[in-house]
């Protein structure tokens, strides 16, 4: 586990895992929870029932006009169908799939490469990619970059998929390339993974293994030499990046003709050790953890994602989403726990942070709820969320929290004032 002195005087060792681990399949779970996000329009779950027969690649929505859906990991049947508040209240269904054993792969699923079909087969496929923006009018990607280092510390799925995938990953390339008619790709990895990136016919871009330099809007900044303004998107300047395990599973799927229904993940146990994993997406975090012989004790801190950037959640019996790279498991002992003590202006976020933001400043008026004034005065839009102002913070003052909270409370003001003009 990462170690580091609260009182700031020992320089953070914030380098990336270099050397992926192998990876160790977990069997498949009795069941499966898949979250299905809630969609404006679309209405009751009319078309999901509980004791509904579901087979593995199976595309579930709540109704045909329903622009969200899920992809079902087993062969087996719904036993429940409930509703579900997620971080930050966003609002989900869960539905529950007892696993029937054999796999039986629905045949919906058209091999023939198109955007339609991205979009109606990949929005839960393992990475989370996005294929929105390729269909938006008002928007022009020109660029593709796939990320082939990990977001966070201690997690290595994507440079285990640049290591042993490469073939994949050059397979997914094509596939990229007929959906979107984007020819400019590259692929970014560390030093380490050149030789392999470098047969996925994509141009390699090399990325100092110091975090946050994996970080999206740091890779434009340090090695495109383009700074995204604060409040644009990627999409905003016309590259769209894709994690390299995405990409491999898009050429596997293609070629197969079986929607992807499993995840890697690393897991990092207490004493530091990591492994990573792949478990069919849906799979109860506490199965996960079994398999890998990590077990979690009263007060023990459960992140999914990295230490960075994760999430801490509260029950073990949460499924494993497309998007989580990571679980990581803390002792009480090795926790930092946060307080509630004031800033004492030791500049030691600002010192830290990559983006320059005034984050002495910046928390003071996120703690006073002033989002609108911690946007417009001091650069809540900045931010690129990499975790380091709370990791260097003397105060232990949860400065990663308050911002992401900042950004999603003023996501509604600003909705609420269109919606009312």
């Amino acid at each position: 586990m990462i170690k580091r002195s609260f009182l700031g005087l020992v320089k953070p060792a914030l380098q990336y895992n270099l050397v992926p681990d192998s990876v160790q399949e977990i069997p498949v779970p009795r069941k499966v929870v898949l979250l299905l996000k809630a969609s404006a329009n679309g209405g009751p779950h009319g078309t999901l029932k509980v004791g509904d027969s579901v087979k593995t690649g199976q595309r579930l929505c709540a109704s045909p006009d329903s622009t969200e859906y899920v992809i079902s990991s087993v062969t087996g049947t719904i036993s429940a169908i409930a509703p579900y508040v997620g971080t930050l209240a966003e609002k989900y269904t869960a539905i529950t799939i007892d696993a029937g054993g054999q796999d039986e792969w629905d045949d919906e699923f058209d091999k023939t490469p198109s955007l339609d079909t991205a979009l109606k087969f990949f929005q839960f496929a393992p990475g989370n990619p996005c294929f929105k923006p390729f269909a938006d009018p008002e928007k022009t990607i020109k660029t593709i970059v796939i990320n082939g280092l990990d977001e966070d510390l201690l997690l290595t799925a994507n440079q285990q998929a640049v290591q042993n995938e490469a073939a994949k990953i050059k397979d997914g390339i094509g596939v990229l390339k007929k959906i979107t008619g984007v020819d400019r790709i590259f692929i970014a990895v560390p030093e380490t993974l050149v030789q392999q990136a470098s047969t996925t016919g994509a141009e390699v871009k090399t990325v100092n293994a110091v975090y946050p330099n994996s970080l999206p809007h740091m890779i434009m900044k340090d090695v495109f030499g383009q700074v995204v303004p604060a409040g644009d998107t990627l999409d905003d300047a016309g590259v769209s990046f894709i994690k390299a395990e995405s990409v491999a599973m898009l050429g596997t799927a293609f070629k197969t003709g079986h929607l992807p229904v499993t995840k890697v993940l690393t897991v990092a146990g207490k004493n530091g050790s990591t492994m990573n994993v792949k478990a069919r997406i849906g799979t109860p975090i506490k199965d996960v953890l079994r398999a890998c012989n990590v077990s979690v004790n009263d007060r023990d801190r459960l992140v999914l994602g990295g230490p960075m950037r994760g999430v801490a959640t509260y029950s073990e019996d949460l499924p494993l989403e497309p998007g989580t790279d990571g679980i990581v498991v803390q002792d009480e002992a090795d926790s930092a726990q946060v307080t509630d003590y004031p800033c004492i202006n030791c500049g030691e976020c600002i010192r830290i942070c990559p983006v320059k933001v005034p984050v002495n400043m910046l928390v003071r008026f996120l703690e006073a709820r002033l989002y609108e004034d911690a946007a417009a005065m001091y650069d809540l839009h900045c931010c690129i969320e990499c975790g380091l102002c709370s990791y260097v913070c003397v105060s232990r003052i949860p400065i990663f929290q308050y911002i992401k909270l900042g950004k999603y409370e003023l996501s509604l003001i600003e909705t609420a004032e269109a919606a009312n003009e």
